[in-house]
């Protein structure tokens, strides 16, 4: 049986939908967060890196949202219910499959690190600067970064419901947890088809039997 390595409020939800999906059978081992917000150390005993997600399938252990959905697909879909026929969306899921990892979440990322710099562990004398510095970074360049990529993500959902076209893929799961973070974050506002587009995916029986196993999801920190 598979297990899912599942760290709090982190991108191995993808991983229990994508499972809920398909309708295959998973266990799941829980990981509480430290309070420097890190996976704990006994995720290292699982991958050597550490990180979540992370499954076990076997002898294989397989890490990285993007390879767990696409050995997910390949291996357990035999209904090809994700299965997409056209080459164009082929090549938009498969876009979108990398681009959230890639490009979408090292941003948010940023601006996750940027949030802590007038905080503990930062020394309190220093905890003005950081928050200048912090603020002034995002000001100049990352929320324009950000921005620049909502308008890309609004524009395409504007024309196509999913993120490969006109069928539910793995791009949607790889997509919704940088844009659910966005959402957390109250960044949607003025991206009403992103909205939509979440708000569907949430809706789906899947989607909400992964959040019964694996746990309501926050984070606006």
């Amino acid at each position: 049986m598979i297990t899912v390595h599942h760290l709090e409020n982190s991108r191995s939800h993808r991983v229990l939908w994508l499972l809920e999906e398909l309708a295959v059978p998973y266990q799941i081992k829980r990981y509480q967060r430290e309070n420097t917000l890190l996976a704990p150390d006994s995720l290292k005993k699982v991958h050597p890196l550490g990180k979540s997600p992370v499954i076990t399938d076997g002898n294989r252990v397989i890490a990285e949202s993007g390879a767990i959905l696409e050995y997910l697909q390949l291996k357990y879909d035999s209904e090809h219910q994700l299965a997409l026929s056209h080459e164009d969306e082929q090549i938009q899921a498969r876009y979108w499959l990398h681009y959230a990892e890639g490009s979408l979440m090292p941003l948010l990322v940023m601006k996750l690190v940027f949030a802590q710099f007038g905080k503990k562990p930062v020394p309190w004398l220093l905890r003005p600067a950081g928050i200048a510095l912090s603020k002034g970074i995002q000001k100049a360049w990352l929320n324009k970064q950000l921005a620049l990529h909502g308008s890309v993500i609004e524009e395409h959902l504007t024309q196509h419901p999913f993120f490969a076209g006109s069928r539910f893929s793995i791009a949607d799961v790889q997509m919704s947890f940088p844009l659910l973070a966005l959402q957390l974050r109250g960044s949607l506002h003025d991206m009403p088809a992103t909205a939509r587009w979440l708000e569907t995916m949430q809706q789906r029986a899947a989607w909400q039997r992964a959040i019964q196993q694996g746990g309501e999801i926050e984070l606006s920190r």
